[in-house]
């Protein structure tokens, strides 16, 4: 009896220690998934916001469908104190450990910020920095039409547009506005290298100068392949010393309010208006892609001095040498828009 009590007791402590072997077994192997197996099947990119809680990023992972084990995730996820607010990628690679350093230590991603499309104000550029990064778009305007924040680039908010360059440029999500406008500088920077520099010197202009005249360029025309051409007439009234009259900038001294210039708006009283005065205006008048720079670089050698819109309305234009041939241009395109309105 005694025996079988005894030997009962041997069982019971082998059985228990066998569950334990088992659950120390698990946690071992748990804590070994964690940190190094793959714990998805794909790529996939998400934000951390501010405020957002561990829980909140493990249920965003979930829902992406590549989660191979959401008890892993959860019990190495859960846990964190803090996670760094950013834009992160998780991989085919990456163990639910690794997830975890990366959200704690702020191992972010890059972004694409985006600059396209037509951007004639501060403000329209803050909104599209704020529409792709953390940053506000009241703070990116605030600074952009700062003269104490832009004096660091040596520049008054007047020439904002000349160290701004539409394109994609890769930058950390949650990047400070000014490390922002760091980035679009050293861009500018780099575009104007020596052989441009010497271009713009052969017709006359600066960086400035070729900025400002490309917004110009910008405002007339989306057609790239005219855009030489539209830079070329301009370049040919300057060096006559005639008026530009370029409608983009009666539209900038209204703030591009107007639905359709008329004449009295040309008696408009600013530096910016090139009905009353001569030469380029003190700045850009929006922010000139590098097609319109690079138009303005590579001017097209003509003898036209007159432009205007192609009775088609194909977005193209008419060219003249003489202002004879600029009225005809002019009156074939009164005419067709008479036509049209009357339909």
């Amino acid at each position: 009896m005694e025996k079988t009590v005894r030997k009962k007791g041997i069982w019971a402590l082998a059985a228990i220690g066998l569950v334990l072997a088992l659950v120390a077994g698990i946690r071992l192997y748990g804590a070994f998934y964690d940190r190094k197996m793959p714990n998805f099947s794909g790529t996939y990119e998400f934000f951390v916001r501010p405020g957002m809680e561990p829980s909140a990023v493990v249920d965003t992972l979930l829902q992406s469908g590549i989660v191979l084990n959401a008890r892993s995730l959860q019990r190495t996820l859960d846990p964190l104190k803090s996670m760094k607010v950013g834009h992160y990628t998780v991989d085919r690679k990456s163990s639910s450990k690794y997830v975890a350093r990366m959200l704690a230590n702020g191992w972010q991603t890059p972004v694409n910020l985006t600059l396209s499309g037509t951007i004639r104000t501060p403000q329209v550029l803050a909104r599209k920095i704020g529409n792709q990064m953390l940053a506000d778009s009241a703070a990116v305007a605030e600074f952009a039409l700062s003269a104490d924040s832009l004096s660091r680039y040596g520049i008054p908010p007047s020439l904002l547009f000349t160290i701004v360059i539409p394109d994609t440029y890769q930058v950390t999500w949650t990047s400070s506005v000014r490390e922002i406008f760091d980035r679009f500088k050293k861009e500018a920077d780099a575009f104007w290298t020596e052989e441009r520099v010497k271009l713009a010197r052969d017709r006359g202009l600066d960086p400035v100068g070729v900025s400002t005249l490309a917004s110009i360029v910008d405002g007339e025309t989306q057609y790239g392949p005219e855009q030489p051409t539209v830079a070329g007439v301009y370049l040919n009234r300057l060096r006559l010393g005639m008026p530009l009259q370029a409608d983009p900038t009666v539209a900038f001294c209204f703030d591009y309010s107007l639905s359709r210039i008329l004449t009295r708006h040309l008696e408009v009283d600013s530096p910016y208006n090139t009905y009353r005065y001569a030469g380029l205006p003190p700045g850009p008048i929006s922010c000139p892609p590098k097609s319109c720079l690079e138009a303005v670089l590579h001017a097209q050698n003509h003898q036209y001095l007159y432009f205007c819109a192609d009775p088609s309305f194909n977005g193209t234009h008419r060219f003249a040498a003489t202002y004879t041939e600029h009225l005809n241009n002019a009156r074939a395109f009164q005419r067709a828009l008479d036509a049209r309105t009357k339909k």
